[in-house]
């Protein structure tokens, strides 16, 4: 591992440090990839280590950051996630940060993240991602209905294979199952798992279990 494995754009970015210093950075943030899926906690050391290093990089401070989301350390993701944003201009972890406020106990703040002007700019699968962490922060609220409300948007019927659809779908149905509309939840885990080409969730098993329309 040399830390060549890092994106082009990472790598352009922590040329601004010495060779030897962006080099350890560099292997830092490699191992801190290939670790947030299976060993979280890890990732998280690694992406601080790197961080100690070179704080002032934006870049680092994403990485902190949503290392951070995934170990569950949300008042640190968002600190590190506020930071990377003043640094970069990128709301691109807007999402991560509404649902890291979920996280800390506070509904409110995240629906307050989610109304910031930033989110018209985010890509299909951000914008999408928003909703979902949006009407979560409703259900904390104990608002159902109005959590089910906020998901009916055309992106629903979207035939794009993305991974955005099946979780979109997966929540409206959670959604309507939360606010007692058990027979169209069972169809929307239904169309969730047809989105679903590589069963990231479990769509089927929810629908099976919700019976027979």
């Amino acid at each position: 591992m040399t830390g060549r494995e890092l994106d082009e754009e990472i790598r352009s970015e922590l040329s601004a440090l010495s060779g030897q210093m962006s080099a350890a950075v560099a292997r830092h943030l490699v191992m801190a990839q290939r670790l947030l899926e299976d060993d979280p906690e890890q990732a998280y050391e690694h992406a601080m280590a790197a961080r100690r290093k070179a704080g002032r990089i934006g870049v680092v401070r994403e990485a902190a950051g949503v290392a951070a989301y995934l170990a569950g350390k949300y008042a640190d993701a968002l600190a590190e996630l506020r930071a990377a944003r003043r640094m970069t201009g990128s709301a691109e972890y807007l999402p991560m940060m509404a649902d890291a406020e979920r996280g800390l106990g506070r509904p409110q703040r995240a629906l307050d993240l989610s109304h910031d002007p930033a989110v018209t700019g985010l890509n299909t699968a951000g914008r999408v991602e928003m909703l979902i962490v949006a009407a979560g922060a409703r259900r904390d609220l104990g608002d159902h209905e109005a959590a089910a409300v906020s998901l009916q948007v055309p992106e629903l019927r979207s035939n794009a294979r993305a991974e955005w659809v099946a979780r979109l779908r997966y929540a409206y149905a959670d959604a309507l199952l939360a606010a007692g509309r058990d027979k169209e939840a069972r169809r929307w885990f239904l169309r969730a798992a047809e989105a679903d080409v590589d069963e990231e969730t479990d769509a089927a098993e929810r629908a099976a279990e919700l019976g027979e329309d």
